[in-house]
């Protein structure tokens, strides 16, 4: 160690910083506010030891700060302990390629585009009610079975009678369309989201993988949602009619056009910033 590194070295302590002094009073105090609403639910001797703590707390803590802050002074580290300067070094960038080193640009590099998803699920919402009325049709004498079994969710149990269930009702039925539409446009936009980031094709995991978990969160779920709407269900053609939704809705998806994600593009396009030299993307 040369001189100049040892007569830094002595005059290091003397550097240093003034930051304002530690103190518990804050603490005091907040505890002793605490225990004072505390002794309104409990007892009166606690709302006094929270006054008397928060009182001792707000003096100390004034003192601490009026009429002179108090502060300590904080000695910097010696020379050769500290952060180095930062040395600036000119060079370009190495960009990532698709899948490299298992960079997240791979998932995924194309996505369908949400009106996919909109379309996907009203056809699959169609499909999903020809289901549906088939086996209100054939099993329970009534295609009006369904819709006012659906509606169920949002009316009261005095409208859920067995000739109720069979017969038509346009409030029923709105009810109905409603919850049936908002249903399948939504997984539709999910499906579009979805399903470009899992291998394979997307019939086999939107028309038979989904359904089936989605029939096992259901047949889970319903009871406790609706007991008088799991009494009911033939869980057999629920299922047929959630793969009918999956496998329209995922045929309509799988046959829009993919737009590329703006992952793979350069930060200046991705923030909309016009720069020369830069490779379009």
């Amino acid at each position: 160690m040369d001189a100049e590194q040892q007569h830094d070295d002595m005059q290091a302590p003397e550097e240093g910083v003034s930051l304002p002094a530690p103190t518990a009073f804050p603490m005091l105090f907040a505890l002793g506010l605490s225990l004072g609403f505390a002794g309104l639910v409990t007892h009166w001797l606690v709302s006094t030891t929270g006054a008397l703590m928060g009182l001792w707390g707000a003096l100390g803590w004034w003192r601490e700060v009026l009429p002179k802050e108090r502060h300590v002074r904080v000695p910097l580290q010696a020379p050769h302990e500290r952060a180095r300067p930062v040395e600036v070094r000119l060079g370009a960038v190495d960009h990532l390629e698709m899948g490299e080193g298992g960079h997240r640009v791979r998932l995924p590099h194309e996505m369908h585009p949400y009106a996919s998803g909109l379309r996907g699920g009203a056809v699959g919402g169609l499909a999903m009610a020809l289901v549906a009325m088939a086996y209100g049709g054939l099993f329970e004498g009534s295609i009006w079975f369904p819709v006012n079994l659906l509606a169920s969710l949002l009316v009261t149990p005095e409208t859920t009678s067995e000739s109720a269930l069979r017969s038509f009702d346009a409030t029923q039925l709105g009810i109905g369309i409603f919850i049936h539409a908002s249903l399948s446009l939504l997984v539709g936009l999910i499906y579009a989201a979805l399903l470009p980031m899992l291998p394979g094709r997307v019939v086999l995991w939107g028309g038979l993988v989904a359904p089936c978990l989605w029939s096992a969160v259901a047949w889970t779920s319903l009871e406790v949602l609706s007991p008088e709407m799991a009494h009911h269900v033939q869980w057999g053609w629920f299922v047929a009619s959630q793969v009918a939704f999956g496998v329209a809705a995922g045929l309509v998806i799988e046959r829009a056009e993919r737009i590329e994600t703006l992952q793979s593009w350069p930060l200046a396009a991705r923030a909309g910033i016009e720069s020369g030299g830069g490779d379009e993307p």
